[in-house]
């Protein structure tokens, strides 16, 4: 039996019933890695020496009796998590031989729950991208078509899982690192409520692996199904045990429905900044069809929807304004310059983010405040929605780009050419308050990459920042999932996503 394309529940079922072992899954797994991986480049770092005694552990354990929610399963890693042994290098040359000693906080839960981690997943240079390519470990492919992106900034992770390689990996997102992989290789991904689970152990080499409460960057899962994103996130929520997680456990709330009939959703698949191509609207127009046909009422305008404008704007200067500070002095007093002689007019998202790079603490306080009443506006608005259906990103997956110069690069949306970095304003459109978003594939592209939408559930009332999706597609009609429903996005590609810096 092919057991690599298996829903990471049904391998725990087999497990469960002693159709396989964790040995078998395992071997399975990195034959698989060996015959496919040479041609996708997903798996940068294997541990399958490790992985296989690991495996040989969860076998014995079950022996004994014992049932963890992981116990057993091949997962993969983001090569930007420390995992004891093996290198950490977020694709930076500099650091290519740095080892940490001991294991991010996820990963040592994906151990403790009884995971079986075969490596690590490829990444682009210190996350910042949305492709995934870097000199150490070279260029991630699409499984769908190699001669386009999986995504980033986790799209090792992503094209991993479209390709068989582990039944669940665990990213990153700050910029759609999350989802836009998922959405380009047609994988589902979640990124959770801002704080809801812990990041420890997610820096840059060779800082030390210490407590952070960072802005918009969230850790999340990523599965072939809506059913493991649920699965992977019970195991990865939660506080760290060294700050929060003193004091208080998470509890996820239940699905505000049950029933797809009892949903209301707004759709949008246009916005005010940058076009959306044709191939998303229709991948879009499907969900909500599909949502209607099932019994849910759809609406496409609502006046309690916060200014997307100003929004996208808002999400650049929060988003880059984390940068300046680690530029050299020389250089931030050059950018700072450059935003002096821009021309109070231009409300550009270039200049958005030129001006967020060199904000003051007085002007990221501002924007803060506004951000206040941005969240405040999704709360109106979700008395009156249970989710949202919008795009992740204006096209499907393109093809490879690596001109080093960010700036320089474009997007084609059907045949017109617009800045590389501006199609981060779906992405940012549930980073920005902190919501939670989730990719779900809806199809494939007229190039035959997958399609995906995504959902995002409000934050949860009985725990800070705390919040879950519930699904509604064709896979998984009314499927719960704690907590509410609340900003779904299309797109094109087998994976959703991410983000770290830009993109992480």
């Amino acid at each position: 039996m092919e057991w690599n394309f298996l829903t990471a529940e049904k391998l725990a079922a087999a497990l469960r019933a002693g159709e396989v072992s964790s040995a078998e899954l395992t071997d399975e797994a990195i034959a698989r890695i060996e015959r496919d991986d040479k041609a996708i480049n997903a798996i940068c770092v294997p541990d399958f020496d490790r992985a296989r005694a690991a495996a040989r552990d969860a076998d014995q354990a079950r022996a004994r009796g014992e049932d963890r929610p992981l116990l057993g399963i091949p997962v993969t890693v983001k090569e930007s998590y420390d995992i004891a042994g093996l290198p950490t290098t977020w694709g930076m040359p500099p650091h290519r031989d740095y080892i940490p000693a001991e294991d991010a906080v996820q990963v040592s839960r994906l151990r403790a729950a009884g995971a079986v981690v075969l490596g690590k997943t490829n990444v682009p240079l210190g996350l910042q991208d949305v492709q995934t390519f870097n000199e150490i470990y070279g260029t991630t492919h699409n499984p769908w078509d190699h001669g386009r992106t999986p995504g980033g900034s986790s799209g090792g992770s992503a094209a991993a899982l479209a390709s068989g390689f582990g039944a669940l990996s665990i990213g990153s997102d700050i910029g759609g690192s999350l989802r836009t992989p998922a959405h380009f290789c047609g994988i589902y991904a979640h990124k959770p409520t801002l704080g809801l689970a812990a990041n420890r152990g997610m820096v840059p080499p060779t800082a030390p692996a210490l407590p952070t409460e960072p802005d918009l960057a969230v850790v999340g899962p990523m599965a072939r199904t809506a059913r493991d994103l649920a699965l992977l996130l019970d195991v990865m929520a939660g506080p760290d045990p060294l700050t929060l997680g003193v004091a208080h456990q998470v509890t996820l709330p239940p699905a505000r429905h049950e029933r797809l009939h009892d949903f209301r959703v707004l759709v949008l698949d246009e916005h005010p900044l940058i076009p959306t191509g044709s191939a998303v609207r229709a991948g879009v127009a499907r969900v909500a069809d599909a949502l209607a046909d099932g019994g849910a009422r759809v609406e496409r305008h609502s006046p309690l929807l916060p200014d997307l404008s100003e929004a996208a704007t808002l999400y650049m200067q929060l988003l880059f304004s984390g940068f300046g500070a680690a530029f050299p002095v020389e250089t931030y007093e050059r950018l700072r310059t450059h935003a002096a002689g821009l021309a109070a007019d231009d409300r550009s998202l270039d200049a958005a983010r030129l001006r967020g790079v060199v904000f003051s603490h007085r002007d990221w306080i501002e924007a803060n405040n506004r951000r206040e009443l941005h969240r405040h506006g999704w709360r109106r608005l979700f008395t009156e929605f249970d989710a949202v259906v919008c795009p992740i990103t204006p096209t499907p997956a393109f093809p490879h780009d690596h001109n080093p110069d960010l700036l320089e690069r474009r997007i084609d949306i059907d045949g017109v050419e617009y800045p590389y970095l501006d199609q981060l304003v779906w992405a940012g459109l549930a980073t920005m308050p902190g919501l939670p978003a989730t990719a779900i594939p809806t199809g494939h592209s007229p190039r035959a990459c997958r399609w995906e939408y995504s959902s995002s559930a409000q934050p949860s009332r009985t725990a800070p920042r705390c919040g879950w999706p519930n699904y509604s597609s064709k896979r998984s009609a009314a499927s719960s999932h704690r907590g509410r429903a609340h900003y779904l996005s299309t797109r094109r590609g087998q994976a959703a996503n991410h983000a770290e810096s830009p993109f992480r």
